[in-house]
């Protein structure tokens, strides 16, 4: 779908939201979460470091739980600071996640964006970043909710497909 004109018509809606500094407009701050290849990470680079694309968005951070994957040498060629952090060093996913915090927040990230991220967040976590996490995932939702859409769409014969965009909620379950 295109939207002609959404610049336009959205930054008067998000001016309330932009932090200014010496009367510029700042940049909003953001993490993004990975866990493998960086394929949607790339996307984002691409995009925000595209001057002609005039974005809102720096992409201060990259984390991600496991070492050695593709998505941190894509953030590195960029420029931009990566960090991992091992799901495996921490005994609760309380621990884990708070220590994400600890990290995001010392980048002063305004926006966390998940790319590709495979852990499941805790109602905590979600609930501190609440209206600022970022999810995005390879298919139309609620259709094909799992870790290979792709594969899922083809298997299907499915004729349309797409990508599916949506603030992070704490679910019923809690997790």
């Amino acid at each position: 779908m295109v939207v002609k004109n959404f610049a336009n018509v959205i930054s008067p809606l998000m001016k309330p939201f932009t932090r200014f500094a010496n009367g510029m407009a700042q940049k909003k701050k953001v993490g993004v979460l990975i866990s493998g290849t960086g394929t949607n990470l790339q996307a984002l680079i691409d995009h925000t470091q595209d001057p002609n694309e005039s974005s809102n968005a720096q992409i201060v951070l990259v984390i991600s739980n496991k070492p050695g994957v593709e998505g941190l040498k894509k953030a590195e060629a960029a420029g931009i600071k990566t960090l991992v952090i091992s799901h495996r060093e921490f005994s609760s996913r309380e621990d884990f996640d708070a220590r994400l915090t600890q990290a995001l927040e010392a980048e002063g990230v305004d926006l966390v964006c998940l790319a590709g991220f495979m852990r499941i967040l805790t109602a905590s976590f979600v609930k501190h970043w609440r209206g600022k996490i970022l999810n995005v995932h390879p298919s139309l939702l609620p259709s094909f909710k799992g870790a290979n859409a792709h594969e899922q769409v083809l298997q299907a014969g499915v004729r349309v497909s797409g990508c599916t965009v949506h603030f992070v909620e704490v679910s019923i379950s809690g997790y």
